[in-house]
């Protein structure tokens, strides 16, 4: 097969130089008051970097293109590549129950216990409630502890298989799959199945191995509105393949993608993947309701975004006070990862659009904003409270519109302090709501989901249920539950 007929060689553009990334990667650091960024672009074999900023805001520590910065949920698409493996291995089948593999798998639900499968929680529609954190200490059997909890925690939402919303549980699900059929620890797993195969020399999935790097720490905002230092480094273990713990450079992110693009296969002739796995991950499975904030339809693993110039495949990442960006634009092999600590990380969106369209041809659309005159819709459909594990909403029509107040609940509070939001909304369509005021050019949209004359679900990538009146919602009681276990050391 000649250099022309590799996957990822459609023509392009020259790459970005050093100096260019390092100045907008700068710029768009001061506009989002963010203290550091890594940005790395790959096309083909060749990866330009830069850096900007600091690690630490109180040490000031100097970011540079070998800095370590957490991942967040790029990791569910590691997590998917491993379950990829173990296909291609004969190991396992998308498509059996889960119980197959996880004899002992409950949900709160038996029916959906029975009947879930490992497809479902590749594209998030296996229906449970998806922020389950609670923390089970460092061991090796964190991951299991908590998916043996899910059994009294992982309230149902929905049918499996009947729509989309982001689970983090369900991924928890899949690294106890591959704890199971490799006999290894999802850590163990990553590092001998990819890292090593890929020759990644800085990634880390705790503390003591990251403390071997140049490690950013994350921030939050402080009560002035300056960064401070987050309360915590790393959210806990039991969460790691949903993305609580992995660590690693943008360079080496987009060496990762890189293999993606090349459909599995890697430049000393072995596979990540075979090239039916590879591309099985960027199948649309599931479409995903408009509200800008992620692609319009989900893969196994990969968000699926709708560009111009397109297809382009991704994830974005976010952990207590660092979050990340991942877009590969597989026909031309263009690959772009950013990773920040702290700040508003929706402006370095404007980066990936600058990169995308002078090396892919493809152009990010930019967001939406508010109709000059919004539709007229009956009110009462979205008003209401709902609530999860981790957020609660209450939608009101007061005397100056509709209004929006979120507020973070159990763990999450916990672990990033509580957090409170209101936003004034108008209607974008019948089953949409935009914010009147931007946040560094973006306007949040919340999608509702349902028929009827009210909304089952306030929907932003999490399908949030509504609180009947009288009724406690599904999130209510997991919310006590995480609360409960947070206040006792977060162990069981």
């Amino acid at each position: 097969m000649g250099q022309a007929d590799q996957p990822g060689n459609a023509a392009v553009r020259a790459l970005p130089t050093a100096e260019y990334l390092a100045k907008r990667l700068g710029e768009l650091a001061e506009r989002g008051n963010i203290p550091g960024a890594s940005v790395a672009v790959r096309i083909g074999e060749e990866t330009v970097t830069a850096a900007t900023g600091v690690l630490d805001v109180e040490f000031g520590y100097p970011a540079t293109p070998d800095s370590i910065f957490q991942i967040g949920s790029i990791t569910k698409v590691w997590t998917a590549t491993l379950i990829m493996q173990l296909v291609d291995e004969g190991v396992l089948d998308l498509d059996v129950p889960v119980r197959t593999y996880l004899p002992d798998f409950k949900v709160v639900d038996e029916g959906a216990a029975a009947s879930l499968t490992t497809r479902q929680l590749l594209c998030h529609t296996a229906g449970f409630e998806g922020d389950l954190f609670e923390d089970y200490g460092p061991g090796a059997d964190a991951v299991a502890k908590l998916v043996a909890a899910m059994a009294d925690s992982a309230g149902q939402l929905f049918a499996p298989g009947e729509m989309f919303s982001y689970c983090n549980s369900g991924f928890v699900t899949l690294g106890r799959i591959v704890e199971v059929l490799t006999g290894q620890t999802w850590e163990a797993a990553i590092r001998e199945r990819i890292a090593v195969p890929l020759g990644l020399t800085r990634v880390a999935t705790d503390p003591n191995e990251a403390i071997l790097h140049r490690v950013a720490i994350g921030h939050v905002s402080g009560p002035d509105g300056t960064n401070a230092k987050a309360p915590i480094w790393q959210m806990p273990r039991s969460n790691a393949p949903a993305g609580s713990t992995l660590t690693t450079t943008a360079s080496d992110l987009v060496a990762f993608a890189a293999a993606h693009v090349a459909r599995g296969l890697l430049p000393d002739g072995t596979r990540l993947l075979s090239e039916a796995s590879a591309l099985a991950m960027r199948v649309p499975q599931v479409r995903v309701p408009d509200t800008e904030a992620v692609g319009t339809a989900w893969g196994l693993g990969w968000n699926l975004f709708d560009w111009a110039g397109g297809p382009v495949i991704g994830h974005d990442g976010g952990t207590v006070g660092q979050s990340a960006i991942l877009r590969v634009a597989p026909d031309s092999g263009v690959s772009i990862a950013i990773l920040t600590n702290g700040g508003d990380l929706g402006v370095m969106y404007d980066l990936v659009r600058d990169v995308f369209a002078s090396t892919a041809e493809v152009l990010v659309p930019l967001p939406s904003a508010p109709p000059e005159q919004p539709p007229v819709v009956d009110a009462r459909y979205f008003v209401g409270r709902y609530t999860s594990a981790v957020m609660a909403f209450e939608v009101v029509d007061s005397e100056e519109g509709l209004e929006l107040t979120m507020r973070t609940v159990g763990v999450a509070a916990r672990m990033a302090g509580e957090q409170v939001r209101t936003s004034r909304l108008v209607v974008r369509d019948a089953r949409t709501l935009i914010a009147v005021e931007a946040k560094n050019g973006r306007h949040d949209q919340y999608a509702f989901v349902g028929d009827g004359d009210r909304a089952r679900f306030l929907h932003m990538t999490r399908a949030v249920p509504r609180v009947v009146a009288g009724e406690p919602g599904v999130g209510d009681h997991a919310a006590d539950r995480a609360g409960a276990a947070c206040a006792d050391g977060g162990a069981r």
